[in-house]
């Protein structure tokens, strides 16, 4: 019979083992030569555009994560966004990463040929001021966030399709309780977005999606996405992103309503788009990263479950046929890890047991062509 003392030290070794393994660098091309990106997923599709956004984060499980992206395929998605927060990859120092949860989001997206949108924000607490939130980066620490976004692009060249810079800085509540300022954002992307393609040259840089909202000027909530999106284009953001995500609800409003400044719809990224060709960005591609409609009876702008898988798929098609300046379109959200017992789960495509709900089989049907 072993001793205490063997067990002890050969449990020691392994966690020794997996801590290096875990600092290993991912599987990178020989001969200074850069991957290939995934390419399309295989099987049928009516819509190359149609994505979700997947909620991966706190998934401790790699079966779970797997069949996530089974499902998606299953659906007919191309393209996937999934959170990277810098705190969960980088916490305990600038020397120090932690890439096992998102190696294995990564490899298992690519090896699915999903093509991956990866969104990175959320501040390690050596990074902020005491009592600040996750949300908090102060100017002192964008080297900190810009080397960290250079770290993961550069593990991860040739498997991302684009990194986007932050979320919803046009809300106080994700700049950290502070007044929003787009023209300090324009200045965190451009130390961002220098770092990255010094790093990883091929890796695309999108511009944060903004939270549609009509807040005006030195509201405390925060900062109406157009004004924030032409602000931070005025300081010169339009030069450090190869793309644009955006945001798209449409709340209790149909996918074709029309697009109005005072008003918020799906559409409405039409008139965000019309800002950037104003800005002289118009030939960079748009990516709506969240989105949708909700079928919750406990909010006031949600939608019936039939009027929501409607509107959904009416949404796809309608981008397709008309937006050729939107290359991905990924709705909010595929599954939570576990219930949040709030109108948010009528956002998502399958229940936290991953029983699919009729919006995931209707929109799996559409994407194999077989919607009347």
């Amino acid at each position: 019979m072993r001793r205490p003392a063997f067990w002890i030290a050969l449990i020691i070794m392994v966690l020794i083992i997996a801590q290096a393994a875990s600092q290993l660098e991912w599987p990178r091309p020989s001969s200074g030569q850069t991957a290939p990106p995934p390419q399309s997923a295989g099987g049928p599709t009516t819509n190359p555009l149609v994505g979700l956004h997947t909620r991966l984060t706190d998934e401790p499980d790699p079966a779970k994560i797997q069949r996530t992206f089974d499902m998606l395929k299953d659906m007919g998605a191309r393209w996937v966004v999934e959170y990277f927060p810098w705190d969960h990859l980088q916490p305990r120092g600038p020397d120090h990463f932690d890439w096992s949860h998102s190696d294995l989001v990564v490899s298992e997206a690519r090896r699915r040929n999903l093509q991956l949108i990866a969104r990175l924000d959320g501040v390690p607490a050596w990074a902020r001021p005491l009592g600040t939130t996750s949300k908090y980066l102060d100017e002192e620490h964008y080297r900190d966030f810009a080397n960290f976004a250079a770290a993961f692009a550069r593990r991860y060249e040739g498997a991302l399709a684009y990194l986007v810079i932050w979320n919803e800085p046009n809300l106080s509540f994700e700049w950290g309780f502070r007044p929003v300022d787009p023209e300090a954002y324009e200045r965190l992307l451009s130390i961002t977005y220098a770092a990255v393609k010094s790093a990883a040259p091929n890796v695309q840089v999108a511009f944060a999606g903004l939270a549609p909202t009509l807040e005006p000027p030195g509201s405390p909530a925060g900062l109406n996405d157009l004004l924030f999106l032409d602000r931070a284009l005025e300081a010169g953001a339009g030069s450090s992103v190869d793309a644009f995500a955006v945001h798209s609800y449409g709340l209790n409003l149909p996918p074709d309503d029309p697009p109005a400044p005072d008003r918020i719809n799906f559409r409405r990224v039409e008139l965000l788009h019309q800002i950037a060709v104003q800005h002289g960005a118009g030939s960079k591609p748009f990516l709506i990263t969240e989105g949708g409609w909700n079928d919750s009876r406990r909010w006031i702008y949600s939608v019936s479950p039939s009027q929501r898988i409607r509107s959904t798929i009416q949404a796809y098609d309608l981008a397709w046929k008309n937006w050729p300046w939107l290359k991905a379109m990924c709705l909010w959200a595929f599954r939570f890890y576990r219930p949040t017992y709030t109108y948010q789960d009528n956002y998502t495509f399958v229940d936290d047991d991953f029983t699919p709900k009729p919006i995931f089989e209707a929109v799996r049907d559409y994407t194999h062509g077989q919607v009347p």
